[in-house]
């Protein structure tokens, strides 16, 4: 039992005592103390009673928790897992500041011992005795029972139908008839298994739980299970220790449960796995006789012994099996979502249209795109940000036979260096701090498909190596291994940079560009196939008023001039923001008109009027425009030439050969 006494905050005065097996503390009304302050979070703790003793959690509470335990404050905090056992004598610190909360902890001789889920308490003052095995010695008293040619036959058919049982629930009902079957004086056996997490762990706060009870001659799934003795289940547990008790109710205590229960003596017998002094309790078998006092003999406790020897190992497989078949069929879920996730992706990036008619657009898509999909050679795709280098990617993946496949991409200038190793080769568990199990890295995961580097040139050089050695002999090692797996991964790279130039800089390696630049594809910026404005604005005209449920009748002509007489420095994804922004403003089932388009594309708009060209015929016209284009362009940046040719969408030498045209 716990008590809990707040002596500061709110709720000062109030007591709470409680035998639960989670108590939970914080503001929200469904918790087990209310504590009204304004500071304390809505779920801020819990108390768990554990097999040892009471566990405090902070539940990541806003304004945190500690332990006052005499002159020491225990913050709990990621370093101890924001957990600790409590002691007599603790206070509990919720929040901090001057508006703190704090409860005083009381724990009785019952409560600071093991305390399992649904046991009995107020059993302090302990059975009788009358023989003990301790742990070590449990796994040498199995001669002693083959001296009885009886037991040795209920004993080798007990084990047989634990050996048979299929499941964590069958195991336990062999383990009852077999107890039963070599222990003639028992009435009830009870089964109490510790609880474990999903992963066959425990924390400090685990607790035990009777799972089932069966009564001598009764068939069927046998009754609720009974409370377990709490003294025999300490001593089982806490000492590890086999225990025989005679007359439970009268010498460990009268109280209700016990009377109720009317338990006469006791066998209680651990569950265990391991050896040595690495072993783990699993649980307490537990044999009780209702009708004599101390019928019990140290024979029993001896078979008793023999038969958890064997059931501890049952037990364990069987729930490892149990995790095993969780684990499968939960991989089974996720497999198909994952394999329904991708079917839906490979088809949507399938159908999905690379929209554009211009020449340059056919020169990509069938000179260069339909040559290489099929090959195994890696693809280095060029362009400016924005013209959709990932669109031309995927697309080398699902029009080649790959496509069944997976396409896994990853943009290598979004993650430091450290990561991007253990994300692209995966890592090995222990291999570096956080590391707490085996990680498959993209290589292997897209092993059979294609593997997309975007920015590959923002790799860092130390695992440019690497990447020249996956791609030279389809090798990987994640992070921590002590061998190379084979993967068949096709690469497909793109940059926005230029390489060359960066391999003369010192800032990406020669011998890997080389490797990438196998067969480059040149992916044009919009301003040279302007063409395709049109086709792609219409495009996202309509996928966004779909989306927005708003209904857009087009563009005028003179908004769709506008739009193909501007640059788009930022290419298709410029495009694409613009014409969303559009759909919003525009009135349902309106046209898109000049003057709602953004102010960089309208600055072209009136440039005739401005530049006021004299008439005659189209080629002095615009021999006009152009001069004046060219002089409004040096003033506007100081006579710098270079940054006027990059506004004019030229380069410097171009752009001395207009002005010695035009005597400039």
């Amino acid at each position: 039992m716990i008590l809990l006494e707040v002596t500061q905050g709110l709720a000062r005065g109030s007591r709470h005592e409680s035998t639960a097996q989670v108590i939970r503390l914080g503001r929200a009304p469904g918790n087990d103390v209310v504590l009204p302050d304004e500071h304390v979070s809505g779920e801020h703790a819990s108390i768990v009673s554990g097999d040892a003793r009471y566990v405090l959690r902070d539940l990541r509470s806003t304004n945190g928790t500690a332990v006052v335990r005499g002159p020491r404050r225990i913050a709990l905090d990621e370093g101890n897992g924001r957990e600790i056992a409590l002691e007599a004598g603790d206070v509990v610190e919720l929040g901090r500041g001057e508006a703190i909360v704090r409860l005083a902890i009381t724990l009785d001789d019952a409560a600071n011992g093991p305390h399992p889920h649904a046991t009995v308490a107020g059993d302090a003052s302990g059975a009788h005795v009358l023989a003990t095995r301790k742990l070590d010695e449990l796994v040498r008293v199995e001669s002693t029972v083959e001296r009885d040619d009886g037991r040795l036959r209920a004993l080798y058919e007990a084990q047989k139908r634990i050996g048979n049982a299929e499941d964590l629930k069958s195991v336990v009902v062999a383990i009852c008839d077999g107890a039963f079957a070599l222990v003639p004086g028992a009435t009830h056996v009870t089964v109490v298994l510790r609880e474990e997490d999903d992963d066959g762990g425990r924390s400090e706060a685990a607790s035990y739980v009777p799972i089932a009870t069966r009564v001598r001659g009764q068939a069927g799934p046998g009754i609720a299970p009974i409370p377990v003795t709490r003294s025999v289940f300490r001593k089982v547990v806490h000492e590890r220790t086999a225990v025989i008790a005679a007359d439970a109710p009268i010498e460990v205590g009268h109280s209700e449960s016990l009377m109720g229960a009317q338990i006469r003596s006791v066998i209680g017998v651990p569950l265990w796995r391991g050896g040595g002094k690495g072993e783990e309790i699993l649980g307490v078998l537990q044999l009780d006789n209702r009708e004599s006092a101390g019928v019990f003999t140290s024979a029993d406790l001896d078979v008793s012994a023999v038969l958890a020897h064997h059931a501890s190992l049952a037990v364990a497989n069987a729930r490892l099996v149990q995790r095993l078949r969780a684990a499968d069929e939960r991989l089974k879920k996720e497999n198909v979502f994952l394999k329904t996730r991708e079917e839906s992706r490979r088809v949507g990036k399938a159908e999905q249209e690379i929209i554009g008619q211009s020449a340059a657009m056919r020169a990509l898509l069938f000179d260069q795109l339909a040559k290489v999909v099929d090959t195994r050679v890696t693809v280095l795709i060029e362009g400016e940000t924005g013209v959709g280098k990932e669109l031309i990617a995927a697309a080398v993946h699902y029009r080649s036979r790959r496509r069944a496949q997976l396409f896994v991409t990853q943009n290598c200038a979004a993650m430091p260096e450290n990561l991007l190793e253990s994300e692209l080769f995966g890592h090995r568990k222990g291999s570096f701090t956080g590391a707490h199990e085996d990680k498959k890295g993209l290589f292997e995961i897209a092993d059979g498909g294609t593997l997309f580097l975007d920015e590959a040139s923002e790799m860092p050089m130390s695992l440019q190596s690497k990447l020249l050695r996956a791609l030279q002999e389809g090798e990987i090692r994640p992070v921590g291994a002590a061998h190379e797996k084979k993967v068949d991964v096709r690469i497909v790279a793109a940059t926005n940079r230029n390489l060359e130039k960066e391999v003369a800089e010192g800032r990406f390696r020669e011998d890997l560009y080389y490797r990438l630049n196998v067969f480059p594809i040149r992916v044009p910026p919009l301003r040279e196939r302007r063409e395709d404005i049109p086709l792609l604005a219409e495009h996202f005209l309509k996928r966004y008023a779909t989306e927005i449920g708003k209904p857009a009748a087009g563009f005028s002509q003179q908004a769709m001039e506008l739009l193909q007489a501007y640059d788009f420095p930022g290419n298709v994804r410029e495009l694409q923001n613009e014409v969303q922004r559009l759909v919003i403003q525009i009135e349902p089932g309106g046209f898109v008109t000049p003057e709602l388009l953004s102010q960089r594309i309208r600055q072209i708009e009136g440039l005739v009027d401005r530049v006021k060209p004299t008439k005659g015929t189209l080629k002095e016209t615009m021999d006009q425009i152009e001069r004046w284009l060219l002089i409004e362009s040096l003033r506007e940046h100081d006579n710098n030439k270079t940054a006027a040719a990059k506004t004019l969408g030229i380069t410097r030498e171009g752009l001395h050969k207009k002005l010695r045209a035009f005597g400039l």
